[in-house]
């Protein structure tokens, strides 16, 4: 057979496409498949001390399905459907649609408000068994979203669903505290919650995709995938029954001695009281109030600029709102993990705060510039914002609680939150829509990123009176 020499097109060609050679791509190759290797088994069980691994298993599998379950009220994807989906449908008014928008936004955390229900209901009660039930019932809600007409009674009953399944989540959540508190050492406790909240974010995200697309594809999709999202959910619940909480019979021990002095007891002047007790706990529920206003405000005009300045699709504004903030937290979970495990969470918030604040800059900046691509990168800071949170949101008050207060103290945590949450989406949305007649509308989000810088220089101003005294569990 005669060999020809290359000719100088091809020569030309191979010189233009510069193709790797072979021994240049296998290390580079080698080099992602390990750090990815790594990645997936730093969740492994096997990472984990032997006592703490079969717990840790299947909360960690359930985690993977529930969220699919809940992505489907996460309140940025909700917001921008109800938005999109009841614009212009039967006896549905502008005003009407954008208070609608600050309610959905609103739910989540004005459900917190229920928290102290939940702690005196599982008070002396099986905590895995309880929490079971509450999360059928948030499947239950999800399922029957299918259902909702698309006239204002729809919109209504729409909104109903949500608080009722976002009420129920708030048991979920506050419960949960204690189940960790008794399952997990505070050396491993941070690590692992950092692991659930990872899971939960991308799973979260691939849901608001998914509920984008599916949107943008048939606007009455809704009506098929919600069900089946509700199953995931069951599937998810059905792997976490099998939770063990250790110490259980213990702990209803303490809590039926307890509601002998007033614990467990449906009454909710027992949190202020708590706030009186602990006088440095509750300087900072003042200051995470203050900083929590000024995030809280910035959902529901968050909505509607994306919608009415923007016009995105279902897809562009989920994005913006849920999916872009959602998988920014699993890379940045890990070294807030660290940190947190290292210091009080009262330095903690003063030094992740800034993430928000910047947050919220880039979005008035965003909006005053028209830059969709700002809004974008907002949504990168506010993912790493909402990553610290998370870890902060679950762990914060054990630097504060005594064990067998555990819920308590969380209770009053999530209960000052709903109060803000209750107030601050309504009043954005009575304060945007005056500026936004006005020609003002970007400089709301100014008002957010002052509100946001003095809450985070009340973190600093606590750091310096920081007591010695959390607890070494083991």
């Amino acid at each position: 057979m005669t060999h020809h020499p290359p000719t100088n097109t091809s020569c030309e060609i191979s010189l233009l496409l510069r193709i790797p050679k072979p021994h240049v791509l296998l290390p580079v190759a080698q080099f992602f498949i390990t750090r990815l290797n790594n990645f997936v088994a730093e969740f492994h069980p096997r990472s984990l001390p032997p006592m703490l691994r079969a717990n840790y298993a299947r909360e960690l599998f359930s985690w993977m399905l529930l969220p699919l379950m809940l992505g489907a009220l996460e309140g940025g994807t909700m917001a921008i459907i109800v938005k999109k989906m009841f614009a212009g449908a039967d006896g549905v008014g502008s005003a009407e649609l954008d208070f609608a928008v600050a309610a959905v936004s609103a739910a989540p955390n004005v459900a917190n408000l229920t928290s102290f229900i939940w702690v005196a209901l599982a008070h002396g009660r099986q905590k895995v068994k309880f929490i079971s039930i509450l999360q059928i019932v948030t499947c239950g809600c999800v399922a029957m979203v299918a259902f909702i007409p698309l006239n204002f009674a729809g919109l209504i009953a729409l909104t109903l669903l949500i608080f009722v399944s976002r009420a129920a989540w708030t048991g979920v959540i506050t419960v949960r505290t204690a189940v960790w508190r008794n399952n997990y050492p505070r050396a491993n406790r941070a690590l692992i919650a950092g692991k659930m909240a990872m899971v939960q974010a991308v799973m979260l995200a691939l849901t608001g995709l998914l509920i984008g697309e599916a949107m943008d594809f048939a606007p009455g999709s809704f009506r098929y995938l919600y069900p089946i999202l509700a199953l995931a959910g069951i599937a998810g619940n059905s792997i976490y029954r099998k939770v063990r909480l250790r110490g259980q019979r213990r702990l209803q021990r303490a809590e039926h001695d307890g509601r002998a002095s007033g614990e467990g007891r449906l009454d909710p002047r027992r949190l202020w009281v708590l706030l009186r007790e602990d006088r440095y706990y509750a300087r900072f529920m003042w200051w995470l109030s203050v900083f929590g206003m000024g995030n809280l405000m910035l959902g529901p005009p968050q909505v509607i600029v994306l919608n009415d300045q923007f016009h995105t699709s279902y897809l562009q504004g989920i994005l913006a709102t849920t999916v872009i903030p959602l998988l920014v937290m699993p890379l940045a979970i890990p070294a807030f993990s660290r940190l947190i495990t290292r210091m009080h969470v009262v330095e903690f918030r003063s030094i992740h705060g800034w993430t928000f604040v910047l947050s919220a800059a880039a979005m008035w900046l965003a909006t005053l510039f028209h830059s969709l691509e700002l809004m974008y990168f907002s949504s990168v800071l506010l993912g790493l914002g909402f990553a610290g949170g998370s870890l902060a949101w679950n762990l914060g008050h054990h630097d504060f609680a005594p064990a067998h207060r555990d819920s308590d103290y969380m209770s009053l945590h999530v209960t000052l939150n709903g109060i803000r949450g209750a107030l601050a989406p309504f009043l954005a949305v009575a304060l945007y829509y005056p500026m936004a007649k006005a020609g003002w509308g970007a400089w709301f989000f100014f008002v957010c990123f002052v509100v946001n810088l003095i809450g985070l220089l009340g973190f600093m101003s606590m750091k310096r009176d920081i007591p010695a005294r959390i607890a070494h569990e083991t």
